[in-house]
């Protein structure tokens, strides 16, 4: 298929892009490098430097096939800070892509959404029936782009999915995480481990779970990427289906730190502070919709799998100077 992948640059985007054009698609990454980068994107790609509301239509009237859409600002603490950037450069600009992919006829489409939009949920392992009650900005304008996502299903005969989950980790060939401005926690203890932090903040030790830390989902990034290449397989004209993506038991703070601590050998220092307001004690999503109508199970479900990966990019980033 002829693809348009929206933050192809990015963490997820990257990754993604590697898959498809692995599997012989055509892609064309379209980013505007604000947080992405542009080694990042597969050299088999086709890569344009472009804003989606500006530049999406012009790429989309060239006969693409579908749509996969990762292009959005994803901070929460920033979304509550400045709620502006989240409703302008997330659902504002969904929309006008929306628009051109409804003007220039293109079938399909793969949101990257989050499960942030159900806020802090009832009953765990959270399912797609759950209430959505985002506690910030950033959850609500994903939740916001859903709901035009299905109008547009339903008056317009979109095939659509969105895929929601939690905390993407792990490494996939030389794609992986590189925020400027960190706030995931895999990659923040592998910091400690690196020598570019000297500890890792435990936010409040006496929650109610097994170990008394919060307790949250993680999902291998490419197991993420090959969520996406089968949602954009299954896609339904006139349908937007919504799928939740995780493990279904999830992993606690000390847990993570532990197996930083077995794949570096790094002692990894940790201290504990308040409970910081608005932490759910446990978070973590079920994947039972996706393993049963997309066939999606995760192959890399170990955590310490997962670190071994993103530490062994982080080495290799290290070994190579400016990579």
């Amino acid at each position: 298929m002829k693809l348009l992948v929206t933050g192809g640059a990015g963490y997820v985007g990257s990754v993604c892009t590697d898959l498809l054009v692995e599997r012989g698609h055509d892609v064309t990454v379209l980013d505007n490098l604000s947080t992405g980068h542009r080694d990042a994107v597969s050299p088999a790609a086709r890569f344009v430097e472009g804003d989606v509301a500006t530049d999406a239509h012009a790429l989309l009237a060239e006969g693409m096939d579908g749509v996969l859409h990762f292009a959005a600002k994803s901070l929460v603490g920033e979304s509550v800070e400045r709620p502006e950037l989240y409703w302008f450069g997330n659902v504002v600009t969904s929309l006008q892509l929306l628009e051109a992919v409804r003007a220039t006829g293109v079938p399909r489409l793969v949101f990257s959404s989050t499960a942030a939009t159900y806020g802090e949920p009832e009953t765990n392992p959270i399912t797609e029936d759950a209430p959505t009650r985002p506690t910030n900005p950033y959850g609500a304008s994903k939740l916001a782009i859903d709901h035009a996502i299905t109008s547009y299903a339903n008056a317009h005969g979109l095939a659509a999915v969105s895929l929601r989950y939690f905390n993407v980790a792990g490494a996939h060939g030389g794609y992986g995480e590189r925020h400027t401005v960190e706030t995931h926690l895999i990659p923040l203890v592998l910091q400690v481990a690196s020598g570019d932090r000297e500890h890792i903040t435990v936010y409040g030790d006496d929650w109610p779970t097994a170990d008394g830390t919060c307790l949250r989902d993680y999902i291998h990034v490419r197991d993420l990427a090959e969520a996406h290449l089968l949602a954009l397989e299954h896609a339904e004209a006139g349908r937007h289906s919504i799928y939740n993506l995780g493990t279904g038991t999830g992993f606690s703070v000390l847990e993570v730190i532990e197996a930083c601590r077995r794949v570096t050998g790094h002692p990894i220092p940790a201290q504990v502070a308040a409970r910081r307001a608005g932490d759910p004690a446990v978070l973590v999503a079920s994947s039972a919709r996706a393993a049963a109508e997309l066939g999606w199970k995760p192959s890399r479900p170990e955590l310490d799998t997962i670190v071994a990966d993103a530490w062994s990019l982080i080495q290799q980033r290290t070994a190579q100077p400016g990579a």
